[in-house]
């Protein structure tokens, strides 16, 4: 299986004022029409008018990701471009509307007709900024959405519920959703029969968990479930060997990490389990489980305390700070046979078997290379160059970079931005500039000045 988690993609196209126009008569003349409908014609989206590259450039714009997480493109996204200039707002805020409606109104509707309006509900949230549209409708929808997670009629409805859940949490931005949605969401991973059903139940979990007010007690619960899961290879929630759930699994628990402080005590287990599943013959396994390895000895060392006084040994600079003074301290070991792991990672990141695709054997190459890197130096993050500055005579250091706008460019210098990172994508998509620029929760969690 392809990687996934670390596309960054360049943007695309933009459409024209006429266009747009076009699109809003299309879809207002279709009103009346079965929900959704301005949902079901494929169109050559912004979000998807590139390839995706793992790496791409230096500098990259962010369209979206390509994960199975992703629904198709579609002509209401053409209303919703609006880099040239503002879509009426009535316009979109009268669609958001009816499909909340369609969604709460079972009685009138049918389950494909539901499927299609939280595809509608979810697209529109992903690509504009709605919390003030649904926030005093968090009443009625929440329990409506839940419904249909529940219920589980279909695997289409109920897996487009699980992402309007997201993106809902994403959007509201409350502290209160979390104890309202956790264990429903446990019963599907747990219980459901369709595997895309668990793995998106899961990513709605790590959500939840981490967007949705749960408290570090909560989350460290979670990150024990993920577990479970990943030690077990999906056996523990009937998914054995199913490779996409432990990749979701292990994507979520790096998710959660990087916001408990002390890691210390899970450490141990963790990385266990993480290093076992580099032997896994899933490669989007071997690499997800790789990353997670990164983001813990990352977290292992912290900056130095203003009154800690220091031997040279246990001790780094910020790789990717030149001028910077901050000293990191080492504070537990992560693994004891580093040297095996060492060697494993060294193995993965120059695997040249034909039995794999030349694609996926770069893809590795490019990703056990960072992993491997920063299991030497655990103070420096992905995509980081050894290459000296010619001027300075300094690794060039971080070469991830993501442009929002003119002014505004994400470094992705450390293990942790990067795991936000992708959540994120996995949550908004091609809506990731205009969530970032508007939404809080999103910028929040991706600070994008240089600061540690």
């Amino acid at each position: 299986m392809h990687d996934l988690r670390r596309q960054a993609l360049e943007s695309g196209k933009t459409v024209s004022r006429k266009a747009r126009s076009k699109a809003v008569s299309t879809t207002s003349s279709k009103a009346n029409s079965k929900a959704g409908s301005t949902l079901n014609s494929p169109a050559q989206s912004r979000a998807n008018s590139r390839n995706p590259s793992r790496h791409g450039s230096d500098e990259e714009e962010y369209a979206s990701d390509g994960s199975a997480w992703s629904d198709s493109a579609a002509s209401i996204e053409d209303l919703l471009n609006h880099d040239e200039g503002d879509v009426a707002v009535h316009v979109w805020k009268t669609k958001l509307l009816e499909f909340i409606e369609q969604i709460i109104d079972r009685k009138r509707s049918s389950t494909e007709g539901r499927a299609d309006s939280l595809r509608g509900y979810t697209h529109i949230l992903r690509m504009i900024y709605g919390k003030d549209e649904i926030v005093h409708r968090m009443g009625d929808l929440l329990p409506a959405i839940l419904r249909s997670i529940k219920a589980e009629t279909n695997e289409h409805e109920t897996v487009t519920a699980l992402k309007a859940l997201a993106v809902t949490i994403i959007t509201v931005n409350s502290d209160n959703i979390y104890d309202s949605v956790a264990s429903p969401l446990k019963r599907s991973i747990a219980d459901s029969e369709s595997v895309q059903t668990k793995i998106s139940a899961i990513h709605a979990l790590g959500t939840a968990a981490f967007f949705g007010g749960a408290s570090e007690e909560e989350a460290e619960d979670i990150m024990g479930f993920f577990l479970e899961i990943i030690e077990s290879d999906g056996l523990s929630i009937n998914a054995h060997d199913e490779g996409s759930v432990v990749i979701a699994a292990l994507e979520e628990w790096g998710l959660l990490a990087t916001e408990i402080e002390d890691m210390e005590d899970a450490t141990e287990a963790a990385v266990e389990a993480f290093v076992d599943q580099l032997e896994s013959s899933d490669r989007g396994v071997q690499i997800a489980a790789g990353e997670n390895i990164a983001l813990l000895f990352e977290k292992s060392y912290t900056p130095r305390e203003d009154d800690e006084e220091l031997s040279e040994e246990g001790t780094n600079s910020d790789e990717d700070e030149p001028s910077s003074s901050v000293k990191f301290v080492k504070r537990y070991t992560v693994y004891r046979r580093q040297d095996q792991l060492m060697h494993t990672l060294d193995e993965l990141a120059t695997i040249s078997t034909r039995k794999i695709s030349k694609k996926d054997r770069k893809t590795m190459h490019l990703s056990f290379v960072d992993v491997k890197n920063s299991v030497e130096m655990p103070t420096i993050g992905p995509r980081y160059s050894m290459a000296l500055d010619p001027v300075t005579g300094r690794p060039y250091g971080s070469r991830w970079k993501i442009r929002i706008n003119r002014n505004v460019v994400l470094t992705i210098n450390k293990w942790w931005k990067l795991m936000r990172l992708n959540a994120i994508r996995r949550i908004v998509q091609g809506g990731f500039v205009q969530q970032y620029e508007e939404n809080e929760a999103v910028s929040r969690s991706l600070p994008f000045s240089m600061a540690y």
